[in-house]
């Protein structure tokens, strides 16, 4: 039977999904060993790209692949492809954002408690034999109002995780309209300002929500509150974060993601290179992790078996 077409895998993932394409009569190749500039050149002789995040699928790169049928973006963001050239072009893109959105939800959920009971602290002070309780009090999230900006499937997911708390959960979503549902209530931006107590940011990658989170958006809340942060780096201006932490306007923050991350999200500069970094990387009432919100062992197998799921479909239909 003549292969569908050839696939090449730019980036590591799961094996399932190589092992579901060659059962659907696709050539899989994988070419992971390869650097970016090393991929390039290849691609043209490809129908089928899987990729997570070593190369950007600009136009000039695509325009070569004459052949090329489909995307397969491991994780949500679609940020490095060129989405309206694949778009004029018929060239499928899928993205598989259903595989982590428990990984997501759980991370924040996580990095949430951690924060209100000062468990990074805390931790650090009894392995040093230092017993102190009073000071240490944590605060409860029930009662609490948190406010959801974006509201896709990784809010959905973080919302379900919120409901067991006893929280009332708002959410605004400038793309969408009449989403409410279990979990959330659908309110304008200002009612976000008005109402919140904690806000999670939950935006994709789109020229809009640059800096979504700066001194005018941090100055309009009527209360301070936690910030949390398992989207995308650049949706949070992070001088404007520190001087709102330095005005207490914010509380705290849970921050998976950085504005200076890598375009791979591989690497982030040195702390000691930016005087904004320094002062996140002391503070007691912020918690970083290395933008893995979505990377779970779990998560893993999932981002591709959905990828897999799709193209089935796809070929399906």
């Amino acid at each position: 039977m003549t292969p569908l077409g050839r696939v090449i895998f730019v980036d590591s993932v799961h094996e399932i999904l190589s092992e579901r394409l060659i059962k659907m009569n696709w050539e899989c190749h994988d070419k992971t060993h390869l650097k970016a500039n090393g991929i390039s050149p290849l691609l043209d002789q490809y129908e089928g790209i899987v990729i997570r995040s070593k190369i950007k699928l600009t136009a000039e790169i695509l325009r070569k692949c004459r052949n090329l049928k489909f995307i397969a973006r491991a994780g949500s963001g679609l940020e490095n492809i060129d989405l309206d050239f694949c778009s004029k072009n018929n060239i499928k893109v899928f993205s598989s954002p259903e595989g982590n959105r428990d990984a997501v939800a759980e991370h924040a959920m996580g990095m949430l408690l951690m924060l209100n009971n000062h468990l990074k602290k805390v931790d650090q002070q009894v392995r040093e034999g230092v017993w102190i309780r009073a000071e240490n009090r944590g605060f409860e999230l029930k009662g609490k109002t948190v406010a959801l900006m974006g509201y896709g499937v990784m809010a959905n997911a973080f919302a379900q995780r919120l409901k067991g708390f006893d929280v009332k959960v708002l959410a605004y979503d400038k793309f969408k309209m009449n989403f409410s549902d279990e979990f959330v209530e659908e309110v304008a931006l200002e009612e976000i300002y008005a109402q919140a107590d904690i806000l999670s940011i939950h935006t994709n990658y789109h020229a809009d929500n640059k800096y979504l989170v700066n001194h005018q958006f941090i100055q309009s809340f009527n209360k301070p509150f936690i910030l949390i942060n398992t989207a995308r780096g650049f949706n949070v201006n992070t001088t404007d974060l520190v001087n709102g932490l330095k005005s207490k306007k914010i509380i705290g923050a849970c921050l998976d993601v950085l504005e200076y991350e890598s375009i791979s999200f591989e690497t982030v500069p040195d702390i000691e290179s930016s005087e904004a970094l320094q002062y996140l990387g002391q503070a007691e009432n912020v918690i970083f992790s290395p933008h893995i919100a979505g990377w779970t062992h779990e998560s893993h197998f999932k981002l591709s078996n959905v990828l897999a799921d799709k193209i089935e479909n796809w070929i399906a239909n």
